[in-house]
């Protein structure tokens, strides 16, 4: 049967992925594997929200960009993925503070947008798994977890908690990011990296739900 091996591991716990409610924020080089290993391994109620639509750039690093130039990602995705539900918009700072999170166990965040992160450090806090920057390098060994505060070596995840101190908050919530040393300027990306981030951000996600 489809998932026998990963319920060799999880054991009883397995229950509790299919019972699990996730929202994924972003379906590219990161939250398109975070998808799919979601997906594997038995989490089957979740929510993809995206905007953006397939194009050439896309297919170094994004599952299934190459077979669909042109579409929008959350609809094409769900070809793949029957079971997600999916939002076709724009992750702003505006639309977090106005969507409804509770009915999620988990919000995992894999977007780009520094204002929309605050707002989701902000709003949901408590179940909350967000990727920093996985662009401009070559190590997947270099992909750590730690809570936001414990972050290094990541001038993004620098800024985002500049500015959560600036606002005054103080709690902890999951970010998983790279040590390494960028390796360019450029909008270069490697899919050995931003794969990692994806099947990282996916093994936070059942490791917390186990706990539920």
């Amino acid at each position: 049967m489809k998932y026998d091996r990963i319920k060799l591991l999880l054991q009883d716990d397995f229950a509790k992925l299919q019972n699990a409610k996730v929202i994924l924020l972003g379906v590219g080089g990161v939250g398109s594997f975070c998808l799919d290993c979601l997906s594997r391994s038995g989490i089957t109620d979740i929510t993809i929200v995206d905007f953006d639509t397939y194009d050439v750039t896309n297919q170094n690093r994004q599952m299934w960009s190459e077979l669909h130039e042109g579409e929008f990602k959350v609809e094409a995705l769900q070809k793949h993925y029957p079971h997600a539900k999916i939002i076709n918009v724009r992750v702003d700072e505006q639309w977090v503070w106005d969507f409804d999170f509770d009915v999620y166990d988990l919000v995992l965040d894999a977007i780009d947008d520094t204002k929309a992160k605050l707002a989701l450090a902000q709003k949901c806090h408590k179940k909350l798994i967000s990727s920093f920057g996985s662009a401009k390098r070559l190590d997947p060994t270099k992909v750590e977890v730690a809570d936001i505060w414990k972050t290094y070596g990541d001038k993004f995840g620098s800024k985002i908690r500049y500015e959560l101190k600036k606002r005054g908050f103080n709690k902890k919530y999951t970010a998983i990011f790279s040590s390494e040393e960028v390796v360019t300027k450029e909008k270069g990306s490697f899919m050995g990296v931003t794969a990692t981030f994806g099947l990282t951000m996916c093994a936070e996600a059942i490791k917390k739900i186990r706990r539920f």
